[in-house]
């Protein structure tokens, strides 16, 4: 970092942007200051200094300029006193007058490395293109780098850019690519915690969803028809009589089909259904506001149960408004559909709107009498609270409300009950992501055990998932045994609920081959990938992050039992995938390239891999600059191709280059530096400077040795090395080429 011990900074980022972008500012500075990174990441050193436990605070300006000549003073103080800056980059960015100062006084702190850009709208670079140019959303200070005189010269940057826009990184990696631009650590460090709580919850909900997408019609109107009857228990007397009519009336005109047309044989799926009394609510019942809003909430929650979420939001909205117009409403009912439109937004991930929307249920919930009914839909509200701090990552405060929900749970619910074992489960994985495993599983064997007193014999998705999850954190204290024996019985019961096509099932499988290959069992670590991967093309289709995953995994699997040529078929399938996916530069895509290259090197295809390399090594660097642990990670494997090839001059930079930066992020005896150090020293082998070889390669050997995380072939390597050494200086003939590093590990390449 530029001004690193000179200069202590008050902000963790100054945000730069058009007035006319506020609601982007608005949510990027609340997304950004409610974030907490990963414990296990905490207090590490990194090349943007040492990881902090929550990014705020973060400096967002709102008043105007346009009235002054210069930047103000306040301005200039807190751009000084920001660690880095992140820009909105958009058209109107680019005509804001303002953000190009801002820009310009930041890179002249010189901290032109810590600019990050966030892509909202318009297109980077169009100025470059006829016709194209007021779609440009790079102001000409990101554009162009500095000269020496302070002011813009024509010399063109490549800004480090995140991109929110529909069909690029979208608004949530975006967030995550930022961050982790800011903390100095990997995209996917971030993503993959995302992801393993997203893929938790998507368990829970998929059980719920699978279940409600096979519902015959009857079934679904019964499940209005019980929400019609809950909500007339809540009306005034006088209006009973009236509500039920006008209530059955709606609901059986739903089975009503006037067109033979509309309905495939004799059958009318639930969707239909709920699309035809959706069309209905919006011209009808006018007249009766409070029960048009009961049936849109209806209708709205259960297309949330059938995860279309689109066609769910407006009637929940719609619902919410009429609600809060309509005189003599009573807070609890407004409050249901609050917490409802709370659920849903989380489901989208619009965790801002669904955290508001839950500490407002809340409040009118605990204003109400505590009677038990109104206390567990209070510990609910508390729970899905509970779950949206989760996914932004404070998981102190989520802590906090899932252990509110469960002692009103357990004082209302007596000793066991379905919804004390799921806030059991998700506390349990709170305490995980917060760095203790210890507590948390013991309180994940207590959500099992209790979901087995309550269900017995029969299976369930509640059940599953528990036991599921137990799987997981014996698989991560390492407990295979254990982790293998859980996941089989998920596994099985997962069959008998969902059948055997289902990415549930194969999310299960995949688990049970990581635990396989950790246990050494190759073979059956691949069949089960291989029979995860089938599930998922049929079920996901062949372009999707899941696909990518368990084909990178079954690459591993393959190369560590020596067949390399299906391995690389493999992983370039997953990189095509990732490709599609993800357009621009991106994070995976550098890794699985980079991993591509080193695998190449070990065939001897120098040329093939030199390119997949440094296109790597060159994707990174506009991604993260030149001081991260990923450029370090290209910069190894680049450097074992060069003296592979005999390129011992180039080597030693490239090599050398990787144990500065490792040095500074990691530590000088890090694994990960006496792998560079090793490098460097078969570098200066083959430049015949065995001296200063020497004592590189006998430490680099002695760390890779004793350190346990180290891949094993990498230890093989570094004694390669010291064995060609000492051939050398004793003049005995040389072996053939320096072998490349290989690793059986899914996704733990240190040459990643």
């Amino acid at each position: 970092m530029g001004t690193r011990g000179t200069h202590l900074e008050k902000y963790r980022a100054f945000i730069s942007y058009s007035h006319s972008d506020t609601r982007w500012a608005t949510w990027l500075h609340r997304s950004l200051e409610s974030y907490r990174p990963p414990k296990s990441l905490v207090g590490t050193v990194t090349a943007r200094g040492m990881v902090p436990e929550k990014l705020a605070p973060v400096f967002r300006d709102r008043e105007e300029l346009a009235s002054s000549t210069a930047l103000g003073d306040v301005l200039n103080a807190a751009l000084a006193d920001s660690a880095c800056q992140i820009v909105i980059c958009s058209p109107r960015a680019t005509q804001s007058r303002w953000v190009n100062e801002e820009i310009l006084a930041f890179k002249r702190l010189g901290r032109e490395d810590r600019i990050f850009c966030f892509i909202v709208d318009g297109e980077p670079n169009a100025s470059d293109i006829p016709g194209q140019q007021a779609l440009e959303c790079f102001p000409p200070a990101l554009r162009y780098a500095l000269g020496a005189g302070g002011e813009l010269s024509s010399v063109r940057m490549e800004p480090i850019a995140a991109d929110a826009r529909p069909g690029k990184d979208g608004r949530g990696n975006a967030r995550l690519k930022l961050i982790a631009g800011m903390l100095g650590v990997g995209f996917d460090a971030l993503r993959r915690r995302e992801q393993q709580r997203r893929h938790r919850r998507l368990a829970i909900f998929a059980g719920s969803a699978t279940a409600g997408m096979v519902l015959t019609s009857a079934l679904a109107v019964y499940a209005l028809l019980q929400r019609g009857v809950a909500q007339k228990q809540m009306m005034r007397a006088e209006a009973e009589a009236e509500t039920a009519r006008q209530t059955t009336t709606f609901l059986v005109d739903l089975f009503k089909v006037s067109d033979p047309s509309e309905a495939r044989g004799n059958t009318v799926t639930a969707r239909e259904m709920l699309d035809k009394g959706a069309a209905r609510l919006d011209h009808e019942l006018a007249g009766q506001p409070a029960i048009r809003a009961t049936l849109m909430d209806t209708v709205g929650t259960v297309y949330m149960g059938l995860g279309l979420y689109k066609e769910a939001r407006p009637l929940l909205d719609r619902a919410i408004d009429q609600r809060r117009n309509l005189q003599g409403t009573r807070p609890e009912v407004l409050a249901d559909s609050l917490s409802h439109l709370g659920e849903l937004a989380y489901w989208q991930a619009d965790y801002a709107a669904a955290e508001k929307s839950y500490r407002e249920a809340i409040a009118n919930e605990s204003a109400q009498p505590a009677t038990p009914q109104n206390r567990v839909i209070l510990a609910k509200s508390l729970h899905g609270l509970g779950e949206v701090l989760t996914s932004q990552g404070r998981d102190a405060d989520a802590e906090q409300a899932f252990r509110k929900a469960l002692d009103i749970q357990r004082q209302v619910l007596g000793p066991a009950h379905a919804d004390i074992a799921r806030t059991l489960q998700d506390l349990a994985l709170v305490m995980d992501g917060a760095g203790d495993l210890k507590a948390a599983i013991p309180m994940m064997r207590e959500a099992v055990n209790m979901q087995r007193a309550l269900n017995g014999s029969q299976p369930d998705p509640g059940l599953a998932l528990a036991i599921h999850n137990l799987a997981e954190l014996l698989y991560e204290d390492g407990s295979y045994d254990g982790a293998e024996q859980l996941y089989a019985e998920a596994l099985a019961m997962r069959h008998r609920l969902l059948g055997d096509k289902h990415p549930l099932i194969a999310g299960t499988l995949s688990s049970l081959g990581l635990v396989r290959q950790a246990r050494g069992d190759l073979g059956g670590a691949e069949a089960m990938f291989r029979e995860a991967l089938a599930i998922q093309q049929q079920t996901l289709g062949v372009v999707h992050p899941d696909v990518a995953t368990t084909l990178n995994n079954l690459a591993f699997v393959q190369y560590a039992r020596g067949d390399r040529a299906a391995a690389l078929e493999n992983e370039r399938e997953a990189l095509r995938i990732l490709r599609q996916l993800f357009p621009g530069d991106h994070p995976e895509v550098a890794r699985i390239e980079n991993r591509i290259g080193s695998w190449l090197t070990d065939a001897g295809e120098y040329a093939e891999a030199d390119h997949d390399l440094q296109d790597a090594l060159a994707m990174r660097r506009r991604l993260f600059g030149d001081k991260h642990p990923d450029i370090a990670s290209s910069l190894v494997v680049v450097a074992i191709l060069q003296v592979a090839r005999g390129q011992n001059a180039e080597a030693l930079e490239s090599a050398q280059g990787a144990v500065d930066i490792f040095t500074t992020a990691l530590s000088a005896t890090n694994w990960k530096t006496a792998l560079a150090q090793s490098a460097e020293g078969a570098a200066l082998t083959g430049l015949g400077r065995y001296a200063e070889a020497e004592p590189l390669l006998q430490r680099g050997a002695a760390i890779l040795s004793k350190d346990p995380g180290t891949p094993l072939a990498y230890r093989d390597l570094a004694q390669r090395y010291l064995v060609q050494l000492h051939q050398r200086e004793r003049g005995a003939p040389q072996p053939g080429r320096a072998a490349a590093i290989t690793t059986p590990q899914p996704f733990a390449a240190a040459h990643k």
